[in-house]
């Protein structure tokens, strides 16, 4: 009877998974709501790039967008189950380096492997970070900055959102290419750490140009260098990590779409025009870009180069400077 009774579920099964082929292979798909998931609370940067691709996804695909926050462990919760969810395409996750580059090259015990587990679909947008400083720190400019950190190795701490993530492992980057020890504290979330910062708790700190940049307008952080392809236009005195020598800290967070391993690729292709089409929009694109982030809309094997270069980044970090979790 079990027997049976197993057949009888393969045999269902296989006929749902055809006929997911057959509706994929006759452009059925979407035919219901689609599931995007933000691994973060919401607020975060993460959350609002979703916020602002969903109506418009939703509207090139003829389907809803629906967002489901799913926070935890640095962004790992939601995006182990975006990996476990069924590869059909109602069921997407969003990525960020932290889920899919940092916490992986320092977290053993994560349930998933970044490269395999996933199919990237598309970077949606890309946000530059800076390393500021509290207006008490005894530095106005890079060079300035770097002189003091040298003459003083430890004297010096820097906060960041938590172990094994994105502004953790970058600044640990950087301290290993320019030869200085500043000391890491780790926060639970952004949003402690740089209040911390900016409350003189804290003199330094790694963070994305959204979440910073309001404090640095109000003359309450000062900027020293940003990790941007060029020179911010809300930044125009500030250099870049290329230009100070620094280049392999000149990387951006990525906030993009993917999906469980085995995603078809027609439904791959589906999502990523349809996104590109949003994109198109220049309301969406300005949305986008009033957060500090600059427009993407890459191929899947462009965002899936990146998130495998991203990966491979810290995890020579993680390896070159011993870090870990303990």
């Amino acid at each position: 009877m079990k027997l049976l009774r197993r057949a009888l579920v393969t045999a269902s099964a296989t006929a749902v998974g055809l006929a997911g082929i057959n509706a994929y292979a006759q452009g059925q798909y979407p035919a219901r709501t689609i599931k995007l998931q933000v691994p973060f609370a919401p607020g975060g940067t993460t959350d609002i790039i979703a916020r602002v691709i969903a109506e418009p996804l939703g509207k090139a695909l003829g389907q809803p967008v629906v967002i489901e926050n799913k926070a935890g462990g640095g962004g790992v919760v939601g995006a182990t189950e975006t990996v476990r969810s069924t590869p059909d395409g109602y069921s997407l996750g969003m990525a960020t380096v932290s889920t899919t580059a940092a916490n992986p090259a320092i977290n053993p015990k994560i349930p998933y492997n970044p490269i395999t587990d996933f199919t990237p679909v598309i970077n949606i947008a890309a946000t530059p970070n800076l390393i500021a400083v509290h207006p008490s720190f005894p530095a106005r400019d890079y060079k300035s900055f770097i002189d003091e950190l040298k003459s003083k190795p430890g004297k010096y701490s820097y906060a960041s959102s938590g172990t094994g993530g994105i502004g953790h492992l970058q600044t640990e980057l950087f301290k290993s290419l320019a030869g200085v020890f500043v000391i890491h504290i780790p926060y639970r979330g952004a949003g402690p750490a740089l209040s911390d910062t900016v409350a003189g708790q804290v003199p330094i700190i790694f963070d994305n140009i959204p979440s910073a940049l309001p404090f640095v307008q109000a003359n309450r952080l000062l900027p020293v260098v940003v990790a941007a392809p060029q020179r911010l236009a809300v930044l125009p005195n500030v250099p870049t990590f290329k230009e100070v020598g620094l280049e392999p800290v000149n990387r951006m967070a990525y906030y993009g779409i993917l999906g469980p391993k085995g995603l078809p690729r027609e439904v791959v292709d589906r999502i990523n025009a349809a996104t590109r089409k949003a994109l198109e929009d220049p309301a969406v694109r300005k949305r986008i870009e009033d957060t500090g982030s600059l427009v993407i809309g890459n191929s899947p094997e462009e965002f899936a180069a990146q998130i495998k270069a991203e990966f491979e980044v810290y995890r020579q970090v993680v390896t070159q400077q011993k870090l870990s979790l303990e």
